[in-house]
């Protein structure tokens, strides 16, 4: 058995598709490109297919990742590269693919902080939002309330810089923590700032990971 770690960009096609969707897409578009996916054990055998991080609806991503198990002894990854590239699936852009040692730790477990372009779709006074920005990088602590619960959102957010756009838009990048039970989001960051979180665009654009 091998296990290799693909690196895409989900892009328009799939914005609104969820993650269970999109796995059910990936498990499709394997079977096409004739890739011969492990399966788990069990009375409901599943593919052997593990995402990075779930990805809220209507994101895009770019330098995404997901580790596919296949039943094979030899298989370079130039070749399976090309297999990939070769069985074309809307909405999702093949970019690289690696060989990762089968007792590697499980992706997600491997994520530290996920990085997003966030772009404001409406003008915005891009000195007030400076001046947002910096109060909301003073505060001690931002209180929020996810799923009925409540967390401190500030130790989330690890870094946050403003482009300003033509037109007066804007676009901002920010890191935010992407630990298990300590997952920042970005629309609840925007929220923050005074901004309605559905009048922007969102891009997950990469990981920071353990090494």
């Amino acid at each position: 058995m091998l296990r290799f770690r693909i690196q895409y960009n989900k892009d328009t096609p799939l914005q609104y598709v969820g993650n269970l969707d999109l796995h059910k897409v990936w498990e499709r578009y394997l079977r096409r490109a004739r890739v011969p996916v492990a399966y788990t054990q069990g009375f409901h055998p599943q593919p052997k297919i593990q995402q990075a991080a779930p990805l809220p609806l209507g994101f895009l991503s770019q330098n995404d990742l997901i580790d596919v198990w296949v039943e094979a002894d030899q298989w370079s990854e130039k070749d399976f590269l090309t297999q990939l590239q070769a069985t074309q699936q809307p909405g999702i852009e093949i970019l690289s693919v690696a060989t990762i040692p089968l007792n590697s730790p499980s992706l997600p477990t491997l994520i530290l902080s996920s990085l997003y372009h966030v772009i404001l779709l409406d003008p915005v006074n891009i000195t007030e939002l400076y001046t947002r920005l910096a109060e909301l990088l003073d505060r001690s602590s931002i209180t929020r309330t996810r799923r009925n619960k409540t967390y401190d959102l500030r130790p989330l957010i690890e870094k946050i810089e403003l482009t300003p756009l033509p037109e007066g838009c804007a676009a901002l990048e920010m890191q935010l923590s992407a630990r298990e039970g300590a997952t920042g989001r970005p629309e609840e960051v925007l929220s923050e700032l005074g901004f309605d979180p559905y009048a922007a665009r969102y891009v997950r654009t990469g990981f920071i990971m353990k090494e």
